[in-house]
């Protein structure tokens, strides 16, 4: 059974639009000079227990917050804290005993238990945290709803603006609101999530409900995102609902599920393309979207192979339909591709139709190329299921920025 619903945006808003969330940042001295954001240490809090869900680096040297907050993600949490500027990655014992002191110095500040405190860091790989400018900024925090734009600018470090987004959901149970906030400029080739996110709700969500909504979603979106090929140690997205709204419970077979299903999906979509299109140096925001595939994943699997082909990435950039480097990614992307029935088509543009090369204006595609958004559209023709991904291009402004990150 599905309820009516509608989403209305909430402009302004982020992770506190969400009733009983607060949110505030400071600068701690972690985080480097080359940021446009001079604000380094934030911290989220629910005023009641908050169910939580997350997803998180695949990658076989996590940061040390990964490995605390995996531990205690799907158990009700009040607070996260984050930093910037350092990722507490490859820091060994030290590293760890630092988050979990994160934790603690977040608990002892709201007077709660350290057990309901998640961590995140995100920054340079193979630093100590300067725990003594953490202890001493923690305090200088101050807590409100107006917190959430100070902390999306806290997590932040290459990125050239802040990504947040928040939705009001009106059902025919009363409405609930939905928010979040994602960093992410570089080092995005994501194997569960994003480099850092945070979704909050005020709807009641039955936890195991809320774990498999977010990987939904994060399926769908931040896992089809791509600037660099580079999969980060300290991919997090976490998800907290806290039941304010006294919408809910909301579970698989409520009236509501869609809703809340939909809601998310769309927080996730937006924060996932503005990280795309904020990548390092870009100027475009890529689009491949992949019909015809006989199953979800080749769907995914192709769009995401051909979003994350470097060629293409500097043939967008270089205003070049080239659309060989659509062939070249899909064929070797490992999914079932039958050149006889392959089309590729660059926005109003057909490439390639069945097998065969396709006369067009070549100034006009060009002339498309320069737009900030562009997207290719490919059919297998082989089943009915559709997946998109997006992707930056690639400039030498990425390569500038990146050989003199830590310098």
């Amino acid at each position: 059974m599905t309820g009516s619903f509608r989403l209305e945006r909430l402009g302004g808003w982020g992770v506190t639009a969400a009733e009983g969330f607060l949110a505030g940042a400071t600068y701690a001295g972690i985080k480097g000079e080359h940021a446009a954001f001079k604000l380094d240490l934030g911290l989220l809090y629910s005023e009641v227990p908050a169910e939580s869900a997350g997803t998180f680096t695949t990658s076989r040297i996590p940061g040390q917050p990964v490995k605390v907050s995996r531990a205690r993600i799907g158990r009700p949490v009040r607070a996260v804290i984050v930093n910037s500027g350092c990722a507490n990655v490859a820091t060994g014992e030290e590293g760890l005993h630092n988050a979990l002191e994160m934790t603690q110095l977040a608990a002892q500040k709201l007077g709660i238990d350290p057990m309901e405190v998640l961590v995140a860091s995100t920054g340079v790989i193979g630093t100590q945290l300067p725990m003594g400018r953490i202890r001493a900024a923690v305090p200088r925090i101050v807590l409100s709803r107006e917190g959430g734009a100070e902390f999306a600018k806290a997590i932040t470090t290459t990125d050239s603006r802040t990504k947040e987004i928040a939705f009001e959901v009106w059902t025919d149970a009363g409405s609930f609101r939905i928010g979040g906030a994602a960093k992410g400029a570089g080092m995005i080739h994501p194997n569960m999530a994003t480099m850092l996110a945070f979704i909050t709700t005020d709807a009641a969500v039955v936890p195991g409900f809320l774990q498999s909504s977010l990987r939904e979603a994060v399926e769908a979106t931040f896992n089809q995102i791509d600037i660099d090929g580079d999969m980060s140690t300290s991919d997090t997205v976490f998800l907290l609902a806290n039941g304010r709204s006294g919408v809910g419970p909301i579970g698989p077979e409520s009236p509501l599920a869609e809703a809340f299903r939909s809601a998310l999906g769309e927080v996730c979509l937006h924060l996932a393309k503005e990280i795309a299109r904020d990548g390092e140096g870009a100027r475009h925001l890529i689009q491949v979207t992949v019909g015809g595939a006989r199953t979800l994943a080749e769907a995914r699997q192709a769009a995401r192979a051909v979003a994350s082909s470097v060629s293409l990435k500097a043939a967008v950039y270089g205003r070049d339909p080239n659309w060989g480097r659509v062939v070249a990614a899909l064929g070797a992307s490992g999914v079932e591709v039958d050149e006889s029935r392959l089309t590729i088509r660059l926005g109003e543009f057909t490439l390639f139709r069945e097998g065969r090369p396709v006369p067009f204006e070549r100034d006009a595609a060009r002339r498309y190329l320069e737009s900030p958004e562009v997207e290719f559209v490919v059919n297998l023709n082989l089943g009915s299921h559709q997946a998109s991904a997006w992707a930056s291009d690639l400039t030498e402004e990425y390569v500038r920025l990146n050989s003199v990150y830590t310098t």
